[in-house]
């Protein structure tokens, strides 16, 4: 395969995870490996490592936080004046300044974890926060970074741990890779198992709604439960792109007879 043809495949493949930049940089061994295994720890930690530099610099999937500021900051408030802080999960963070700037500007006392698969991402992004001593908007919200395999979240945080799950394009690479729906699914009945009632999943993605509306109501249940409530709103057009933001929340408790 030429490196053209290997370059339109992967933006193909990929929607709108601009690979453009990083193959002019990297022979196309790591942009094909990147489109067949997705799903793979060792594809991020070879593309954190062969993209990082001395000259950090965060990379965007699909879009950065303004594009998606007013999705994500209106769910960061309290449900009561007593509640204790959200704890808002980045999943797949990679190293995406989302969860960090979410700490920067949420009014409201929270705690931000971002967590990804990739090692790499993780202390990458550790050193670059502490690089750049990060403060936050509320003085005792807390941001940490997190080692970990999103297939595994409901055993890291329990039921009822997280109150707000942001996926920007984790979702998107999982069903891109083999077997994906499976995987991804897997993935959504983690998230609303690991959310407290009022929590919300929240999925960034280029997919058409014709497609992602069924396949989240289908996925995001247990078998025997009702379909999760799924909500869905444009974010915008960008480079070409039409994006959706996906609200996620579980499956209403079925009324006692």
């Amino acid at each position: 395969m030429s490196p053209l043809t290997v370059l339109k495949v992967a933006h193909r493949s990929l929607g709108t995870l601009t690979l453009t930049s990083i193959f002019a940089r990297q022979h196309s061994s790591l942009t094909t490996e990147l489109i067949e295994n997705m799903d793979k720890k060792a594809t991020w930690d070879r593309f954190y490592t062969e993209n990082s530099s001395s000259n950090f610099k965060n990379f965007e999937w699909f879009f950065g936080f303004d594009s998606v500021r007013d999705f994500v900051l209106p769910l960061l408030q309290p449900h009561t004046r007593t509640a204790t802080p959200l704890h808002v999960l980045d999943m797949g963070c990679g190293t995406s300044a989302l969860g960090p700037s979410i700490y920067q500007h949420s009014s409201f006392q929270v705690t931000v974890t971002c967590a990804d698969i990739s090692p790499i991402a993780v202390r990458l992004m550790r050193e670059h926060v502490a690089a750049k001593a990060i403060e936050p908007h509320h003085p005792l919200s807390m941001l940490g970074f997190l080692e970990l395999d999103c297939r595994e979240m409901f055993a890291h945080f329990g039921a009822d741990g997280l109150d707000l799950i942001v996926d920007k394009g984790t979702t998107d690479a999982l069903l891109r890779s083999k077997d994906g729906s499976g995987k991804a699914g897997h993935v959504v009945r983690q998230c609303l198992r690991t959310l407290r009632g009022s929590g919300r999943l929240l999925q960034f993605s280029d997919e058409d709604p014709d497609a992602r509306l069924l396949w989240l109501e289908t996925e995001g249940r247990e078998p025997g439960e009702r379909p999760a409530q799924v909500a869905v709103q444009e974010v915008g057009e960008l480079r070409g792109v039409r994006y959706y933001c996906y609200q996620v929340t579980s499956p209403p408790v079925a009324e006692l007879l």
